[in-house]
């Protein structure tokens, strides 16, 4: 039975050798295109097309034609090529635009014939170069998934925008269409290829010739990380840490194709601002066009806020001129006038302030509009706990783009909250600090009370990295060698999620840390052998979560420079940290573990300033996403995370 897919679903991909085979309403040509993890093209034979129809793993047809068949065998494509796209692009000549042909077809089939999944172009228009499926590495195996991204500029735009320099795309661009064979019933020459390449290769005069597009950089974390570490006590303060989504890229300009949407825009009255929509953003799935909308929506409230505020700075440093220069006449300091210099100077502050909160308002209101639109669409892994979306969850079969850690919000309007997504896998331990010398709102709370808050923060976090990952995609470990959070792990413990009970006293932090350090070893020289399989069978090639409470009790020096090396080396091995702690307990050792906090992502278990955005370097309030009081919805969870368990285990 043949899967129907629709724009950004996948399927699997039993079989190795499978045959692409194309309908089209028209003649196109057909060519396949072989990308690395990310989706980038690199290095020579990235593209296979009518002169050179043969890759690794794929050989494409030959002509122009509205019927084309490519033979694929997975087994055969390079190590290093995790995606294999199918690109048709209209030949010149021909029709302008995909939206004025009929829709193609394009299914995926095994080599008897029969049709594994199917995807139908639907929602086309102005593109004369699209991506219609992909077939793509997923955890050693094959799916495939149904694309449909389309460019308006044509081929040369599609390949540039999979990263090649704009010079290759076009050049590339050229010999593919430059070898389209000239058979009857394909009026392809290459007199008109410039205009289906952008005329890449024709002169053009500057009113002709598109305004370049610049790219514009990822934001630069501080320290290379998306967060530096916080000063511990007798640090110099510093600005906060500096926020990165890794965003990858929210297209805003005229000039590039639009992307596909979940669906269409509801109609706006004159004058009004548009309706949002949620998943309006780029991106290959609804789950990755909501990761960058949400990204999208943070760095647009950093910026209003940015002009709001230098627009009230202004109006101030105004004001106190006029003032100082109407103190400063002679003229104005004998009867009334001066009074009035000074009323008119304060008016005019007013009115500029005035002016400043009135575009302010209307784009929070544009803001708040979309946030009440988004928050209900997003995944469980963006979700609040209070999402409606946890009642209906299941265990995934992939993992997520990235994991909510909490919220983000202003002064200016501290109802308007910023999901804070990190993306997966965690590049860096996390840290939750539960000192009261971190923030003014820690040093009004009890200790015990902020310790409690601490490690129900951690466990929410353990709970949702469980559910929102597939079933056997991490093992958690836990110290807490005092055995205070006992209770809240009893969540943890009662679902059986957990790897063992949790490690108590020195000797349980010692046998804990050295299994941890010993799989680390192992994966980093199986890497560097070049054979990441063949790994004892007593390792656990799932990734590991270490939760840390109360450190450093029970830690003595050699726990303390293995823990360090976690921190160092795990994440790149699938092993996490996540560390509930007070720097200032820790004191003792001095500046030995100043590297430890420093490579961790601190977060606070109550709303605390200590983030700043990478555009304008506000300082953001962070506050934790827990539970509703009395909700069961994490119970819920690790009872479907238990279940799956169960039922994958042989």
């Amino acid at each position: 039975m043949t899967a129907e897919l629709v724009r950004g679903q996948n399927h699997p991909v039993s079989q190795s050798r499978v045959e692409i085979r194309v309908s089209a309403g028209t003649p196109v040509l057909a060519l396949a295109s072989l990308a690395d993890e990310q989706g980038r093209f690199s290095g020579n034979g990235i593209l296979a097309h009518p002169g050179a129809r043969s890759l690794p793993g794929v050989e494409s047809p030959g002509e122009l034609a509205d019927r084309h068949t490519f033979a694929v065998d997975l087994d055969e494509v390079a190590a290093d090529v995790h995606r294999l796209g199918v690109l048709l692009v209209l030949p010149p000549g021909g029709p302008v635009r995909f939206g004025a042909v009929p829709a193609s077809y394009v299914a995926v089939a095994d080599p008897e014939g029969a049709e594994l999944a199917g995807y139908t172009l639907t929602g086309l228009d102005a593109e004369t170069a699209v991506v219609a499926l992909e077939l793509y590495r997923r955890q050693g195996a094959w799916k495939v998934r149904a694309v449909g991204q389309g460019y308006a500029e044509g081929l040369g735009a599609l390949l540039a925008d999979g990263g090649l320099p704009a010079p290759a795309a076009a050049e590339l661009a050229s010999v593919a269409l430059g070898t389209i064979p000239r058979t009857a019933g394909a009026d392809a020459t290459l007199a008109t290829m410039p205009t289906l390449v952008g005329d890449l290769r024709a002169p053009q005069t500057p009113a002709q010739a598109p305004a370049p597009t610049p790219e514009p950089p990822d934001p630069v974390p501080v320290s290379g990380h998306p967060y530096a570490g916080a000063p511990g006590p007798g640090d110099t303060p510093a600005s906060p840490p500096t926020i990165s989504y890794a965003h990858p890229r929210r297209r805003r300009t005229s000039t590039e194709p639009p992307e596909p949407a979940p669906r269409a825009a509801a109609p706006q009255e004159p004058g009004q601002a548009p309706r949002p929509v949620a998943g309006d953003a780029s991106g290959w799935s609804m789950e990755e066009r909501l990761y960058n909308q949400v990204w999208g929506m943070f760095e647009d409230l950093a910026r209003t806020v940015a002009a709001y505020r230098s627009a009230v700075e202004f109006a101030d440093s105004r004001m106190d001129r006029e003032l100082d220069e109407a103190l400063s006449d002679p003229r104005h300091r004998l009867g009334g006038s001066g009074n009035a210099a000074r009323d008119t100077a304060r008016a005019r502050r007013e009115e500029l302030v005035a002016q400043a909160q009135a575009v302010l308002d209307r784009d929070l209101a544009q803001l708040i509009a979309e946030s009440e639109v988004v928050e209900p669409a997003l995944p469980a892994a963006y979700a609040r706990w209070d999402n409606p979306v946890w009642h209906g969850h299941r265990t995934p079969e992939e993992s997520p783009l990235a994991l909510r850690l909490g919220d983000l919000h202003l002064p200016e309007r501290p109802d308007l909250r910023i999901p804070m997504l990190s993306r997966l896998p965690l590049e860096r331990g996390l840290w939750i600090d539960n000192g009261r010398t971190g923030s003014e709102a820690a040093m009004t709370m009890d200790t015990d009370r902020l310790r409690r808050a601490a490690m129900d923060m951690a466990v929410a976090l353990a709970v949702r990295l469980l559910a929102v990952h597939p079933a056997d995609r991490f093992s958690v470990h836990v110290i807490d060698a005092a055995g205070a959070g006992t209770a809240s792990l009893a969540p943890l413990v009662r679902a059986g999620v957990l790897a063992g009970p949790p490690a108590a006293g020195a000797t349980g932090v010692t046998q804990t840390l050295a299994g941890l350090t010993r799989r680390v070893d192992l994966v980093q020289m199986a890497l560097r052998a070049g054979a990441p399989e063949d790994l004892p069978p007593d390792v656990d090639t799932a990734d590991q979560l270490l939760i840390v409470h109360d450190f450093p009790h029970g830690f003595d020096d050699r726990a303390v420079t293995q823990l360090r090396y976690l921190a160092d080396e795990g994440a790149a091995v699938g092993v996490h940290l996540l560390m509930v702690a007070d720097r200032d307990e820790a004191s003792a050792y001095g500046p030995l573990l100043d590297p430890l906090w420093r490579s961790l992502m601190r977060l606070s278990p109550v709303p605390d300033n200590h983030l700043a955005d990478p555009w304008v370097h506000h300082a953001w309030t962070f506050e934790p996403d827990l539970p509703p009081q009395g909700s069961r919805v994490l119970d819920q969870a690790l009872d479907r995370v238990a279940e799956a368990r169960r039922t994958t285990r042989p």
